[in-house]
């Protein structure tokens, strides 16, 4: 998503005051125990979730936790972006109890304006370390790998990239495509800045606007692919995934290619969930949080239709999925995702 500068300069005020803020909910009562979750029987009453997920892989969530709980559930749908940004503009009034992305630079942006409660202990338990930010603030609950795909008629084993870095060399000239404008991508740069640094992210983007074709959606830039627009995409693994599970038309020509070795091309993207201070309902809210990183709501990931990673309480992935452990993705901190400086750098190179 594209957003002016203008307003960009507020956001970036809104988040300044957000951090002065230390004010919790009203009812001390719905403050969560450090220690643990409320048991499906001891939560009662309503929640609002702003969505930034798929919005049937969310519903899903909610139809099985309104189903044990009772709890009724009201999505607000929106981008990472468009909904961190109107978090961080609400403040302590925003009217939200739990936010759900694809991607965590939008989740550390509310973090970062000190909106976020602590996650249950019990929650955190479910998921692994290297699935959720350290500062414990909000956690992983799916994730979605960075994927190179390329039209295998046009482009052979021994000339695929070695590194995500090479698609900023003179030779992928007009032959590689992405959506700069969305979270996802600017998810890949963010790790890109996070793993070398600016002068390096800052020379690949410079190295990218010189060589890539822009198009509007990673599913837009698949179908060109598939179409022979352009030999290859970097997009996330998922948009091939679905495809193929449905009638396969927009990825018969295409195959996935996964850098792994570490590379920042192999970055594995953590879907992100928190439970803001000022919720009305918290209980509920952390056992929704609680519920859908639990073997139930990991399992929706596994058997659905989504296809991202199944990342918590030991659920693996789905099977026609590469396992997240053949990879060997790089290690980030989602915390440490700077998307303000992203789209500074991004802007600067003419991306945005």
């Amino acid at each position: 998503m594209n957003i002016p500068k203008k307003a960009l300069a507020g956001i970036a005020l809104a988040a300044t005051a957000a951090l002065g803020l230390t004010a919790c909910g009203s009812n001390a009562g719905n403050a969560p125990a450090a220690s643990g979750s409320a048991s499906a029987g001891e939560v009662s009453g309503e929640i609002t979730v702003y969505n930034a997920q798929h919005d049937t892989l969310t519903k899903e969530w909610v139809d099985a936790f309104t189903k044990e709980t009772g709890v009724k559930v009201t999505i607000r749908q929106g981008s990472d972006t468009e909904l961190s940004n109107q978090i961080v503009q609400e403040g302590q009034a925003s009217p939200v109890d739990v936010f759900l992305t694809e991607n965590s630079p939008a989740m550390a942006q509310v973090e970062n304006a000190g909106l976020f409660a602590d996650v249950d202990k019990a929650t955190l338990d479910q998921v692994p370390a290297e699935f959720r930010p350290s500062t414990g603030k909000w956690t992983g609950i799916a994730a979605r790998s960075t994927v190179l795909v390329y039209d295998k008629n046009k482009i052979s084993d021994d000339q695929l990239p070695k590194s995500m870095l090479d698609l900023a060399k003179p030779e992928w000239k007009g032959k590689w495509a992405a959506s700069p404008s969305g979270a996802d991508f600017q998810a890949i740069v963010a790790a890109l800045l996070e793993l070398k640094g600016e002068a390096a992210t800052e020379e690949w983007l410079k190295g990218m606007k010189e060589n890539f074709k822009a198009y509007k959606g990673n599913s837009t830039a698949m179908k060109a692919v598939n179409a022979g627009e352009v030999d290859a995409a970097l997009i996330y693994h998922y948009y091939y995934y679905g495809d193929q599970a449905k009638t396969g038309e927009n990825s018969k020509n295409v195959t996935p290619y996964f850098f792994k070795n570490q590379d920042p091309g192999a970055f594995l993207s953590v879907s992100g969930g928190g439970v803001l201070k000022s919720a009305k309902n918290a209980a509920a809210a952390q056992a929704f949080l609680k519920f859908i990183t639990g073997k139930q709501g990991q399992e929706v990931l596994k058997n659905g239709t989504s296809f991202e990673y199944a990342i918590a309480s030991q659920v693996d992935a789905n099977a026609k999925l590469t396992p997240i452990k053949d990879l060997q993705a790089p290690t980030v901190d989602p915390a440490k995702l700077n998307s303000a400086k992203v789209t500074e750098l991004m802007t600067k190179a003419g991306l945005l």
